[in-house]
């Protein structure tokens, strides 16, 4: 298949089976991470530019937006190839990598190191936005913490995509952080398939479901501000993950399924591990992996940064190779 951008190639049929990582289910991950953004972001990107372009954004023209790497990617591929520039406003929980990628990409970066009231970065990264705004009102902001078009992506194609290719399945689980890929499939599962149960995973420390907040060190899940998309409609649970499940998690499915995952995949598998209990015989789960792992070697998969941060966590310290 041919495609004209490269924001068009985005693969919403594969699914892979985890036999084993939770007994006596019938897991399928969903695999966002293999289009050329690297992630899950790229639908809501795509979506979030369409929204400014029917405001008025014109070629040249410049766009600013907070992310914590994998929105900031897929929104600098979008802008690039539409010839729009962009400034990234991001936290030092960004991996080095995702900096790097966005600045390869074209875009500016600018890093927030002061924490908000909650203990983030986010309410200050948007406050970075708002001075910005301020001062140049040619400035164009999507922002994907309030405009529908974020939960509209998910709606239209992630939830379709697994609603056809997995057409009963019993059990939704879906990481959180903005909210639009939960209000999206949530809004198209409760129209199309009302008894899937549909799970929203956070990260321990996000203020998102009521919990205090707390410092994290992994980006993708959790936010230290309820984003404006986001509605409690109490047709959905909850799970809550540490972050060194989330560790551990990715390390197993590496290690066990020859599967590098990002971050957020560790999260929502983690509290795919959380829910098993309650999970019958035989059902099939699917669960929504928004990246890969390429960007975490420097993070999640190393030992250093690891034991660092969370010198408690399982983590079984990897053979070394010797010259001889």
């Amino acid at each position: 298949m041919i495609y004209q951008s490269a924001h068009d190639i985005v693969f919403e049929d594969v699914f892979l089976d985890l036999g084993g990582l939770v007994p006596d289910v019938r897991l399928l991950v969903k695999l966002e991470g293999l289009n050329p953004a690297g992630s899950i972001k790229l639908k809501p990107a795509v979506a979030l530019v369409e929204s400014l372009e029917a405001q008025g954004l014109r070629q040249g023209q410049r766009v600013i937006e907070s992310s914590s790497g994998n929105l900031g990617i897929a929104l600098s591929a979008v802008c690039a190839a539409k010839g729009y520039e962009l400034t990234v406003v991001t936290d030092p929980n960004a991996t080095p990598a995702a900096v790097r990628t966005m600045e390869a990409l074209g875009a500016r970066v600018v890093v927030i190191s002061e924490r908000d009231g909650n203990g983030g970065y986010l309410a200050s990264r948007i406050a970075f936005i708002m001075a910005a705004i301020a001062r140049d009102p040619d400035l164009m902001w999507p922002n994907q913490y309030a405009n529908p078009a974020n939960c509209a992506a998910h709606h239209q194609r992630t939830a379709l995509g697994i609603h056809r290719e997995v057409p009963h399945a019993d059990v939704l689980v879906i990481g959180v952080g903005t909210t639009g890929t939960l209000m999206g499939c949530l809004s198209y599962y409760r129209e199309h398939s009302p008894a899937t149960r549909v799970v929203a995973v956070d990260a321990e420390g996000s203020v998102l479901f009521g919990g205090p907040s707390g410092k994290r060190h992994i980006p993708g899940l959790g936010v230290s501000r309820v984003p404006e998309i986001f509605t409690d409609t109490g047709t959905f649970e909850k799970v809550v993950v540490p972050e060194t499940e989330t560790i551990e998690m990715c390390r197993l499915v590496a290690r066990r399924h020859g599967l590098l995952v990002g971050g957020s995949t560790g999260t929502v598998l983690a509290g795919v591990r959380r829910i098993a209990p309650t999970l019958p015989v035989g059902a099939t789960v699917v669960a929504v992996s928004p990246d890969l792992g390429e960007r975490y070697l420097d993070s999640v998969y190393s030992d250093s940064w690891v034991a660092e941060r969370y010198p408690d966590a399982n983590v079984v310290p990897k053979e070394r190779w010797a010259i001889v």
